[in-house]
C-alpha cells in the first residue's frame, strides 16, 4: 500500500454554524484545581503486607488506605518488591505511591473478584469489580515511579492472527478453550458463552450482578476506575496489562494525568490506553500509550443512556503526549452521546497508530461534538488515515485483518433527531505526517 507525506497548515471543519462566543481559547485554557496531602506516611509492611510474589496482600493494602483516609489522610507507602494483590478501592485524602522499583500485581485468580454494577461502554453494565476503583472520592492520587500490572492476559481473548507462531502455541498451552473455528483463545468457558452472548453484560431492567455469575468471566474489568471524583492525580506511575481499558474516568472533576505510562500488547482487545468519560476540567500531560486499542480516547456516554446522563466531556487540555501502536492517537467517540467540548490538543507525537486523529460517531448516539481545538501534532508511519470523520462506525479494527472482507457502510438518508450525532467547530492546524495510507 502506497504511503504519503503531508503536511496540514490549517483546517476548519463544521457541520452546523455555531455561533456561541467560546469561553476558552488558546490564551485562555481551562484551569484545573490540584491535589493536596498531608505528609503523614502509612506503609503497607506494617499493616502486614509481603513482598515475595506469592502472599496475597488485599487485606493490608485496603488497610492501610482506609487507615490513611481516617486520620485525615496523607501517603500510603507500596515499597520496592512484588506485591501480589486483589482488587483495591482508593479512600477520599489518599495518596497511593508507588517506589520506584515497586510492583503491585493484580492475582489471575478471578475469584478475587466480584460482580459489580457499574458502566461499560456507556451504558450500565455488570462488570468484574477493576483492580483499582474509587467511587464518590474527592483528593485522590496515584504517584511515584512504580508498576501497576493488570495480569490482563490471563482475562482477554485473543484471535490467533493477532499473535506469532509461537505466541499462539504458548497461549493454547497455558489451558482455555478454542472457539469452533480454532481461531481464537478464551481463557475459560464462561468466556467462551459470554463471547456468544448478546449485548453481554449491559444491566437490565430487575437484572442484578448476580444474574450474570455465569459469564462471569468475560466481563473483563478496566484496571482501574474512577467515578465521580473531584481533584484527581495519576503521576509518574505505569499502568500495564489491563484486563480491558487500562484507565478510565467516570464524570470526575479537576483530574490531572501527568507523565504515566499506560501499555498494553498490540493484540489486547479493548486495550485503550485512557478513556476520559464525561469529565470536566481534566489536563493530560506529558504521558505515553503504547496499547492495542485506542490510545487517548474521549467519551460522554451511549445511545439515550448517554444522552439522558447528558454529561458532556469538557473543558480539557491535552499535550506533549506520544501515542504508539494504538487504533487512534487522539480519538472522539464512538460513545460521545452527551457530547464534548473545549477540548484542546496540542504538541502530541503518533508513531504507528493505525489513524492519528480519529473521530467516530454512528446513527443512534446523537449528542454534539463542538469547539475542538487541535495544533502542531506530528505523526509518522500512520497504517490507515491521518485523519478520520467516521460518522458510520461499524465497531470494528480500523485495518481489516488477512482476509477480512468488509463492504463500505450503507447511507441512509434519515430525518434530524435527538439520534443524530453533530459535529461542528473543529479547528485543526500544523499537522506534519510521514507515511500514511490516506491524508
Amino acid at each position: 500500500m502506497k504511503k504519503s507525506a503531508f503536511y496540514l497548515t490549517g483546517i476548519f471543519f463544521s457541520l452546523c454554524f455555531s455561533g456561541f462566543a467560546q469561553n476558552y481559547s488558546w490564551n485562555n485554557l481551562p484551569k484545573i484545581q490540584n491535589t493536596a496531602f498531608k505528609a503523614d506516611t502509612f506503609n503497607i509492611e506494617k499493616f502486614g503486607a509481603k513482598a515475595d510474589g506469592i502472599t496475597l496482600n488485599t487485606k493490608s493494602i485496603n488497610e492501610a488506605i482506609s487507615a490513611c483516609s481516617k486520620n485525615g489522610g496523607g501517603v500510603v507507602l507500596v515499597p520496592g518488591g512484588l506485591w501480589l494483590t486483589g482488587p483495591i478501592a482508593l479512600k477520599s485524602n489518599v495518596n497511593l505511591h508507588l517506589n520506584r522499583d515497586a510492583l503491585l500485581q493484580f492475582t489471575q485468580d478471578f475469584n478475587q473478584y466480584k460482580l459489580v454494577e457499574g458502566n461499560w461502554e456507556g451504558r450500565p453494565a455488570v462488570r468484574n469489580q477493576s483492580p483499582v476503583s474509587g467511587t464518590d472520592l474527592e483528593n485522590i492520587a496515584i504517584t511515584g515511579t512504580g508498576i501497576i500490572d493488570g495480569n490482563g492476559d490471563a482475562w482477554r481473548a485473543v484471535k490467533k492472527d493477532k499473535l506469532t507462531e509461537s505466541q499462539w502455541k504458548n497461549r493454547v498451552a497455558s489451558g482455555g478453550l478454542l472457539s469452533e473455528d480454532q481461531k481464537t483463545w478464551y481463557p475459560s468457558a464462561q468466556s467462551l458463552k459470554g463471547s456468544k452472548t448478546d449485548n453481554a453484560g449491559v444491566l437490565l431492567p430487575g437484572k442484578t450482578a448476580a444474574d450474570y455469575a455465569d459469564i462471569k468471566d468475560f466481563l473483563r474489568p478496566n484496571l482501574l476506575i474512577l467515578t465521580n471524583c473531584k481533584r484527581v492525580l495519576l503521576e509518574g506511575v505505569t499502568f500495564q496489562n489491563s484486563p480491558a481499558w487500562c484507565l478510565h474516568t467516570l464524570l470526575c472533576e479537576d483530574l490531572t494525568v501527568k507523565n504515566v505510562y499506560a501499555k498494553n500488547p498490540d493484540y489486547a482487545q479493548n486495550g485503550d490506553g485512557i478513556d476520559v468519560e464525561s469529565c470536566r476540567n481534566v489536563l493530560l500531560t506529558g504521558s505515553t500509550f503504547d496499547v492495542g486499542d485506542d490510545g487517548i480516547c474521549i467519551k460522554s456516554g451511549r445511545d439515550a443512556d448517554g444522552r439522558k446522563r447528558g454529561k458532556p466531556t469538557e473543558n480539557m487540555v491535552v499535550k506533549n503526549c506520544v501515542v504508539y501502536h494504538a487504533h487512534g492517537g487522539f480519538v472522539i467517540g464512538s460513545e460521545m452521546s452527551g457530547g464534548a467540548k473545549n477540548l484542546f490538543v496540542s504538541d502530541c507525537t503518533f508513531v504507528g497508530t493505525d489513524i492519528g486523529l480519529r473521530f467516530k460517531t454512528t446513527r443512534g448516539r446523537g449528542g454534539v461534538v463542538e469547539k475542538i481545538y487541535v495544533k502542531n501534532i506530528a505523526m509518522k508511519d500512520i497504517v490507515a488515515e491521518a485523519i478520520l470523520f467516521d460518522m458510520y462506525y461499524m465497531a470494528k479494527d480500523p485495518v481489516p485483518l488477512a482476509g477480512e472482507k468488509r463492504e463500505a457502510p450503507k447511507v441512509v438518508l434519515l430525518p434530524v433527531t435527538d439520534e443524530t450525532p453533530i459535529f461542528r467547530d473543529f479547528h485543526i492546524s500544523n499537522i506534519v505526517c510521514n507515511g500514511a495510507a490516506k491524508a
